[in-house]
């Protein structure tokens, strides 16, 4: 049974309890314990970094621990070990930040306005590449604007699996431009 504390958040030894469990494959420990994560990622992120940040950030953080789940060695204190998850996500985030507010290198930006053409059809020859659910999320909330929860609204996903769409298909994105499939696809576009 999990305790709480007069705060209403869950005690670090509950916490263990829960980790532990999941680690031996009680799906309900996990899901309690991921349900009580959350708000906590939440509120560490909410004074770090800017509210339109806040969600992804902690959705991040919730796939950290469970692709590291596996780490935790049982009888050691959870609460830093889940911090520390958290600190090296914000510092991802941090790092974005930082890129996004380079200035651009003048010889780099093009005046060209068939360039914004090429890179409208590159963007969706990219996402036509993601599963159909990935390429909406992203498309809704990353280029259209709309939040998390309009985007649930519209598609029928709920809340989470729109945030888990998103990161899957945006680091899918990521890996095709790495492993230079863009230059394929750029390819199938001149054709």
């Amino acid at each position: 049974m999990v305790t709480t504390r007069a705060d209403g958040g869950a005690d670090a030894d509950s916490w263990e309890t829960l980790l532990v469990a999941a680690q031996a494959g009680d799906a309900r420990a996990y899901a309690r314990l991921l349900s009580q994560l959350g708000p906590w990622l939440r509120s560490y992120y909410r004074h770090r970094l800017p509210a339109s940040m806040v969600d992804d950030a902690a959705q991040d953080a919730l796939i950290a621990v469970h692709e590291k789940r596996h780490t935790y060695r049982a009888g050691e204190p959870v609460r830093p070990w889940i911090a520390a998850i958290a600190r090296y996500k914000w510092i991802d985030r941090l790092r974005g930040l930082r890129r996004q507010d380079e200035p651009l290198d003048p010889e780099l930006v093009s005046t060209d306005p068939r360039d914004g053409i090429d890179g409208a059809l590159l963007l969706d020859a990219l996402l036509a590449t993601l599963k159909p659910a990935q390429a909406i999320a992203i498309r809704l909330v990353k280029l259209q604007g709309y939040s998390v929860v309009e985007a649930s609204r519209m598609t029928g996903q709920s809340e989470s699996l729109v945030k888990v769409n998103i990161h899957r298909g945006v680091a899918a994105l990521a890996r095709a431009v790495e492993d230079g499939r863009d230059a394929a696809i750029g390819r199938a576009l001149d054709a």
